[in-house]
Protein backbone atom coordinates (compact mmCIF):
# COMPACT_ATOMS: atom_id res chain seq x y z
CA UNK A 1 0.00 0.00 0.00
CA UNK A 2 1.17 3.46 -0.93
CA UNK A 3 0.72 6.87 0.65
CA UNK A 4 2.11 10.12 -0.68
CA UNK A 5 2.88 12.86 1.86
CA UNK A 6 3.18 16.33 0.33
CA UNK A 7 4.05 19.75 1.62
CA UNK A 8 1.52 22.49 0.84
CA UNK A 9 3.18 25.85 0.27
CA UNK A 10 5.61 25.86 -2.60
CA UNK A 11 4.21 22.54 -3.84
CA UNK A 12 0.50 23.18 -4.41
CA UNK A 13 -0.01 26.83 -3.44
CA UNK A 14 2.25 29.92 -3.28
CA UNK A 15 3.96 30.80 -0.01
CA UNK A 16 1.43 32.51 2.28
CA UNK A 17 3.94 34.68 4.09
CA UNK A 18 5.52 35.95 0.87
CA UNK A 19 2.08 37.07 -0.27
CA UNK A 20 1.50 38.77 3.09
CA UNK A 21 4.85 40.54 2.66
CA UNK A 22 3.85 41.76 -0.80
CA UNK A 23 0.50 43.02 0.46
CA UNK A 24 1.88 44.78 3.55
CA UNK A 25 5.23 45.88 2.19
CA UNK A 26 7.02 44.24 5.15
CA UNK A 27 10.00 42.59 3.46
CA UNK A 28 11.03 40.64 6.58
CA UNK A 29 7.89 38.52 6.19
CA UNK A 30 9.34 37.15 2.95
CA UNK A 31 11.55 34.82 4.97
CA UNK A 32 10.35 31.22 4.84
CA UNK A 33 11.64 27.74 5.64
CA UNK A 34 13.59 28.03 2.40
CA UNK A 35 15.74 30.62 4.18
CA UNK A 36 15.66 29.67 7.88
CA UNK A 37 15.93 26.01 8.81
CA UNK A 38 14.83 26.44 12.45
CA UNK A 39 11.03 26.73 12.33
CA UNK A 40 10.73 28.00 15.90
CA UNK A 41 13.14 30.85 15.17
CA UNK A 42 11.21 31.70 12.00
CA UNK A 43 7.77 31.70 13.64
CA UNK A 44 8.85 33.76 16.65
CA UNK A 45 10.29 36.29 14.24
CA UNK A 46 7.02 36.38 12.29
CA UNK A 47 4.88 36.80 15.41
CA UNK A 48 7.08 39.65 16.61
CA UNK A 49 6.75 41.40 13.25
CA UNK A 50 2.96 41.00 13.28
CA UNK A 51 2.79 42.46 16.79
CA UNK A 52 5.06 45.38 15.88
CA UNK A 53 2.87 46.28 12.91
CA UNK A 54 -0.49 45.57 14.55
CA UNK A 55 -1.40 42.90 12.02
CA UNK A 56 -4.08 40.42 13.05
CA UNK A 57 -5.48 37.13 11.80
CA UNK A 58 -8.10 38.92 9.72
CA UNK A 59 -5.38 40.81 7.82
CA UNK A 60 -3.66 37.57 6.88
CA UNK A 61 -6.96 35.87 6.07
CA UNK A 62 -7.71 38.67 3.60
CA UNK A 63 -4.47 37.89 1.79
CA UNK A 64 -5.05 34.12 1.85
CA UNK A 65 -8.45 34.62 0.24
CA UNK A 66 -6.68 35.98 -2.86
CA UNK A 67 -4.26 33.04 -3.21
CA UNK A 68 -4.97 30.43 -5.88
CA UNK A 69 -3.23 27.06 -6.40
CA UNK A 70 -0.07 27.02 -8.48
CA UNK A 71 -0.57 26.43 -12.18
CA UNK A 72 -1.25 22.75 -12.77
CA UNK A 73 -1.39 21.95 -9.05
CA UNK A 74 -5.07 21.08 -8.79
CA UNK A 75 -4.93 18.91 -11.89
CA UNK A 76 -1.86 17.05 -10.59
CA UNK A 77 -3.30 16.59 -7.10
CA UNK A 78 -6.62 15.35 -8.51
CA UNK A 79 -4.73 12.84 -10.66
CA UNK A 80 -2.57 11.73 -7.73
CA UNK A 81 -5.56 11.19 -5.45
CA UNK A 82 -7.01 8.84 -8.07
CA UNK A 83 -3.81 6.79 -8.01
CA UNK A 84 -3.23 6.51 -4.26
CA UNK A 85 -3.86 8.02 -0.82
CA UNK A 86 -2.49 11.55 -0.35
CA UNK A 87 -1.89 13.50 2.85
CA UNK A 88 -0.92 17.17 2.84
CA UNK A 89 1.59 17.49 5.69
CA UNK A 90 2.20 21.16 6.36
CA UNK A 91 3.60 23.57 8.92
CA UNK A 92 0.76 25.95 8.19
CA UNK A 93 -2.20 26.42 10.54
CA UNK A 94 -5.84 25.41 10.50
CA UNK A 95 -6.81 29.08 10.72
CA UNK A 96 -4.95 29.74 7.46
CA UNK A 97 -5.58 26.58 5.50
CA UNK A 98 -9.37 26.41 5.08
CA UNK A 99 -9.77 28.51 1.91
CA UNK A 100 -6.72 26.88 0.31
CA UNK A 101 -8.01 23.37 1.03
CA UNK A 102 -11.34 24.24 -0.59
CA UNK A 103 -9.55 25.34 -3.74
CA UNK A 104 -7.67 22.02 -3.75
CA UNK A 105 -10.95 20.08 -3.31
CA UNK A 106 -10.39 19.24 0.35
CA UNK A 107 -7.51 16.77 0.55
CA UNK A 108 -6.56 15.38 3.96
CA UNK A 109 -4.44 17.90 5.87
CA UNK A 110 -2.14 17.47 8.86
CA UNK A 111 -1.02 20.87 10.20
CA UNK A 112 -0.77 23.07 13.30
CA UNK A 113 -2.92 25.65 15.09
CA UNK A 114 -2.66 29.25 16.25
CA UNK A 115 -3.63 30.85 19.53
CA UNK A 116 -5.75 33.90 18.78
CA UNK A 117 -6.30 36.68 21.31
CA UNK A 118 -9.67 38.27 22.05
CA UNK A 119 -8.70 41.18 19.80
CA UNK A 120 -7.98 38.88 16.84
CA UNK A 121 -4.20 39.11 17.20
CA UNK A 122 -2.07 35.99 16.71
CA UNK A 123 -0.38 35.53 20.08
CA UNK A 124 1.23 32.10 19.69
CA UNK A 125 1.53 29.02 17.54
CA UNK A 126 1.00 25.42 18.61
CA UNK A 127 2.74 22.51 16.90
CA UNK A 128 0.60 19.41 16.51
CA UNK A 129 3.81 17.52 17.21
CA UNK A 130 7.47 18.48 17.22
CA UNK A 131 9.06 17.57 13.88
CA UNK A 132 5.56 16.67 12.75
CA UNK A 133 6.34 16.01 9.10
CA UNK A 134 9.01 13.44 9.89
CA UNK A 135 6.88 11.90 12.65
CA UNK A 136 3.98 11.49 10.22
CA UNK A 137 6.10 9.39 7.88
CA UNK A 138 7.49 7.34 10.78
CA UNK A 139 3.98 6.64 12.06
CA UNK A 140 2.68 5.60 8.64
CA UNK A 141 5.62 3.26 8.17
CA UNK A 142 4.60 1.38 11.33
CA UNK A 143 1.36 0.61 9.44
CA UNK A 144 3.41 -0.97 6.63
CA UNK A 145 2.78 1.74 4.06
CA UNK A 146 5.24 2.50 1.30
CA UNK A 147 5.80 6.26 1.64
CA UNK A 148 6.65 8.83 -0.98
CA UNK A 149 7.22 12.38 0.29
CA UNK A 150 7.51 15.66 -1.59
CA UNK A 151 8.49 19.11 -0.37
CA UNK A 152 10.57 22.15 -1.21
CA UNK A 153 12.25 23.46 1.94
CA UNK A 154 14.51 22.72 4.88
CA UNK A 155 11.56 21.74 7.04
CA UNK A 156 10.63 18.99 4.57
CA UNK A 157 13.98 17.22 4.51
CA UNK A 158 13.35 15.11 7.62
CA UNK A 159 10.13 13.84 6.04
CA UNK A 160 11.89 13.15 2.75
CA UNK A 161 14.72 11.30 4.47
CA UNK A 162 12.37 8.91 6.28
CA UNK A 163 10.28 8.17 3.19
CA UNK A 164 10.99 5.33 0.77
CA UNK A 165 11.25 8.03 -1.88
CA UNK A 166 11.80 11.71 -1.13
CA UNK A 167 11.38 14.33 -3.87
CA UNK A 168 12.38 17.99 -3.77
CA UNK A 169 9.88 20.06 -5.75
CA UNK A 170 11.13 23.41 -7.05
CA UNK A 171 13.57 23.85 -4.16
CA UNK A 172 15.94 26.80 -3.81
CA UNK A 173 19.55 26.17 -4.79
CA UNK A 174 20.75 26.22 -1.17
CA UNK A 175 18.51 23.27 -0.32
CA UNK A 176 19.58 21.38 -3.45
CA UNK A 177 23.25 21.86 -2.54
CA UNK A 178 22.79 20.70 1.03
CA UNK A 179 20.62 17.69 0.19
CA UNK A 180 21.95 16.22 -3.06
CA UNK A 181 20.56 12.77 -2.18
CA UNK A 182 17.02 13.76 -3.18
CA UNK A 183 15.86 13.87 -6.81
CA UNK A 184 14.65 17.29 -7.92
CA UNK A 185 11.51 18.02 -9.93
CA UNK A 186 10.68 21.44 -11.34
CA UNK A 187 7.30 20.49 -12.80
CA UNK A 188 4.45 18.09 -12.10
CA UNK A 189 5.16 15.91 -15.17
CA UNK A 190 8.59 15.12 -13.74
CA UNK A 191 6.98 14.20 -10.42
CA UNK A 192 4.68 11.78 -12.26
CA UNK A 193 7.74 10.13 -13.79
CA UNK A 194 9.50 9.89 -10.45
CA UNK A 195 6.38 8.42 -8.86
CA UNK A 196 5.89 5.72 -11.49
CA UNK A 197 7.79 2.96 -9.66
CA UNK A 198 6.48 3.92 -6.22
CA UNK A 199 2.85 3.92 -7.32
CA UNK A 200 3.31 0.43 -8.73
CA UNK A 201 4.23 -0.98 -5.29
Amino acid sequence: MNIVCCDLEGVFVPEIWINVAKKTGIDELRLTTRDISDYDVLMKKRLAILADHGLKLADIADVIATIDPLEGALEFLTWLRKQTQVIIVSDTFTQFAGPLMEKLLLPTLFCNTLTIGDDGAIVDYNLRQKDGKRQTVLALRTLNYHITAMGDSYNDTGMLAEADLGILFRPPENVVREFPQFPVATDYDTVRELLADSLAK
